[in-house]
């Protein structure tokens, strides 16, 4: 299978390069039917996929099986003050992949997120859950997935949130940072979500590469919890002498209002190829781990 990643330099495009090299992720093995497999990786150095030529001609030549679109514009401040950009990047450029997909009969798999939701809800978000994001950010990405399924009958919308990975930056190792840094953090406690580890979607995005089960999928790490409790289960986790104190949103404002309440049920994956999302803790736990040896070799 020919496997072409968008943004494969980032966390997401990371883990998908390392499972699909080395056979297994950290929930178990990929899924065999992808071998033998010749991966596509490109990110802005190879190929700006705003430029709908460029793209078309890329597919065509290399004609993958799978596309995979893990790029996106994800600083939610930024894309409140350029909404031009973050539509370019989270909209437009999914109209020329899914054209090109369809014209080669490839699959589309395009990663969204929780904000395409209100943020104000009480219970988890399910797939069928009306969209009305409140955020430029949140507006730019559904209508990513609006295009994913206009332009390509091959697609599958995979949103997800809270995501950290062993590349780049991210909350986990910011609290880390800054933890051992300040001894203190204080910490949002009334926004809610589902942290959710790269390795464990990656591994999900594989399974459903293989299928063709097409549609809306949510793909989180399962359990939810505020941002403060999960910084608290990463000071703890790293063994860093570091307090962690609670706050409400209105103390620590930030120029976009974040969602209050922004779960997701991984309702679709349970229906199909099986939901083996590990819980929040337990995947942050093996990460904190690996991150630990990294970081001293």
């Amino acid at each position: 299978m020919k496997i072409m990643i968008t943004g494969s330099n980032g966390q997401l495009g990371n883990e998908l390069k390392s499972i699909i090299e080395s056979e297994r992720s950290e929930i178990g093995a990929a899924p065999k039917e992808i071998y033998p497999a010749t991966v596509l990786g490109v990110d802005i150095d190879e190929l700006d996929i705003t430029d709908e030529k460029a793209v078309l001609k890329f597919v065509l030549e290399n004609r993958p099986d799978v596309i995979i679109n893990c790029a996106a514009m994800t600083n939610v401040d930024g894309c409140e003050t350029n909404l031009e950009g973050a539509i370019k990047v989270n909209a437009d450029s999914v109209m020329y992949l899914g054209k090109a997909a369809e014209q080669i009969g490839a699959k589309l798999i395009h990663v969204s997120t929780d904000y395409v939701f209100a943020g104000d809800g009480t219970v988890p978000y399910v797939e069928s859950d009306e969209c009305a994001p409140k955020t430029a950010y949140g507006k730019s990405k559904y209508m990513g997935e609006q295009n994913a399924a206009k332009y390509c009958s091959r697609y599958f919308v995979v949103r997800t949130s809270w995501l950290y990975g062993y590349i780049g930056k991210n909350f986990v190792k910011t609290m880390r940072r800054v933890g051992k840094a300040n001894g203190k953090l204080t910490v949002i406690n009334d926004q809610r979500g589902n942290p959710t580890n790269a390795n464990d979607l990656a591994h999900h995005l594989l399974k459903l590469a293989v299928t063709e089960n097409y549609g809306i999928y949510h793909c989180t790490g399962n359990g939810e919890c505020s941002w403060y409790d999960f910084a608290k289960k990463i000071i703890e986790l790293s063994k860093i002498d570091a307090t962690v104190s609670p706050c409400t949103s209105e103390e620590y404002p930030s120029p976009t209002p974040r969602p209050k309440y922004s779960s997701l049920e991984n309702a679709a994956l349970k229906a199909t190829v099986g939901d083996e999302m590990r819980n929040w803790e337990e995947a942050l736990e093996e990460y904190i781990e690996k991150l630990n040896k990294m970081e001293e070799e």
